[in-house]
């Protein structure tokens, strides 16, 4: 195999990759060789020439490096790819319930040292999101050999679906595009992009080709079950709704009555079609959130004693942090200001940047503001197919928490 080209690092860099962390940027980087392709792998060496790891090269991204591999003696083979991707599924085969199998995510990025990699298993169908320009110039070896060793586990794949259609793709200097990944392992006749799954014993249909990111959102997939647990009895309000996945757990909780709102048509459409496909009695309101926690804050014309917040990431960049606090806190405040004593509040996060300890002050300024205390019942994170690593902050980007009104 052909010498690695290198590149020099600043002492700061450094330090963040010997912690673990796997970015090297444009402005750290002080010295490389001649004629580094983009999308190659280089070696990365310190300021004093001692090797550090070895990654993804790519000029026109701000990330210019993403290391794979910390190991000297490693060769970028076909074996390592292959390897790579048995650790990530040999993890989650041990970590995650059988049940689960059939819906879970098998490839989690820079936690799996797959950087800009993110694969899902629906059913027999993956999936996948490629999100750097190495993981691209790479992706057939990489898949090929993901389909090869789910098949020896007997977990069939039928076809892989490539949900390439996102902006981010744009600062690798790569095009947006969605459409069935071409593989001589694969039979065109089994190709499809509706597929059906079973999480926590409730049945979904995931549109791969247009569902929100990959098709369906398994992380929030045991706060689901938690939040279910204490649904028994009582009057829940799930917000944000978008598939109904909290509303539907709460309701095969036991819950006494469930509203699921959302402002979006197409998600009231399909958690209508999730209840009915569940025999669950669900009552789905589209509607603006903010206006609607709004409105039951000014009237009080309501019998709702549970309220589950699952919005979006309010914020995407360190720069709108504030804004989104601003967020955070109206709907939590509006919701700890409608539920009367003894009720009960789930809530979350889904954004990195509005990270674990600014969520919990933004709780209890709500809070203080709503004149009430919080008891917590438990925090939470993503499932462990979303693997943290420590080193990695970015990988830590769901927060949950139960709390009872008092």
């Amino acid at each position: 195999m052909e010498a690695l080209k290198t590149v020099t690092i600043s002492k700061r860099a450094e330090l963040a990759a010997k912690g673990g962390h796997p970015w090297i940027y444009g402005s750290e980087i002080k010295g490389k060789d001649e004629g580094i392709e983009p999308g190659e792998i280089v070696r990365v060496l310190s300021g004093k020439g001692k090797f550090i790891g070895s990654g993804f090269y790519n000029e026109h991204s701000k990330i210019t490096v993403r290391i794979i591999s910390t190991n000297a003696n490693d060769r970028f083979d076909d074996a390592f790819w292959k390897r790579r991707v048995s650790y990530a599924l040999d993890y989650r085969l041990q970590v995650m319930r059988p049940e689960d199998y059939d819906n879970m995510r098998i490839i989690f990025g820079e936690a799996d040292q797959i950087p800009g990699l993110t694969v899902d298993r629906f059913g027999d169908v993956l999936s996948v999101q490629v999100l750097s320009l190495g993981i691209e110039k790479n992706k057939d070896i990489i898949l090929n050999s993901l389909i090869e060793v789910l098949r020896q586990h007997g977990l069939p794949v039928s076809c892989v679906y490539e949900r390439n259609d996102v902006k981010i793709r744009e600062l690798e200097g790569l095009t947006q595009y969605k459409g069935f990944f071409d593989s001589p392992l694969l039979n065109p006749e089994d190709r499809k992009t509706i597929t059906h799954i079973v999480e926590n014993g409730i049945h979904y249909d995931v549109d791969v080709e247009n569902g929100q990111k990959t098709g369906f959102f398994l992380d929030q997939k045991f706060n689901r079950l938690a939040a279910g647990s204490i649904a028994r009895g009582r009057h829940v309000l799930d917000c944000f709704t978008h598939t109904g996945a909290f509303a539907l757990n709460a309701a095969r909780g036991g819950a006494a009555s469930v509203t699921a709102v959302d402002i979006s048509a197409e998600a009231v459409a399909m958690v209508k079609h999730n209840a009915e496909c569940n025999h669950l009695e669900i009552e789905a309101v589209e509607a603006d959130v903010f206006e609607y926690l709004t409105e039951l804050d000014r009237t009080h014309n309501h019998t709702y004693d549970y309220i589950i917040l699952d919005p979006p990431a309010f914020t995407k960049s360190r720069q709108t942090v504030h804004e989104a606090f601003r967020g955070y806190k109206e709907i939590n405040y509006r919701a700890m200001k409608i539920l009367p004593r003894g009720g009960y509040l789930a809530t979350c996060s889904c954004s990195h940047f509005m990270g674990e300890e600014l969520f919990i002050k933004m709780l209890k300024e709500a809070a203080r503001d709503a004149g009430v205390t919080l008891k917590q019942i438990e925090s939470r994170q993503q499932a462990p197919d979303h693997p943290i690593l420590m080193s990695v902050p970015e990988t830590y980007y769901l927060k949950f928490f139960l709390f009872q009104i008092v």
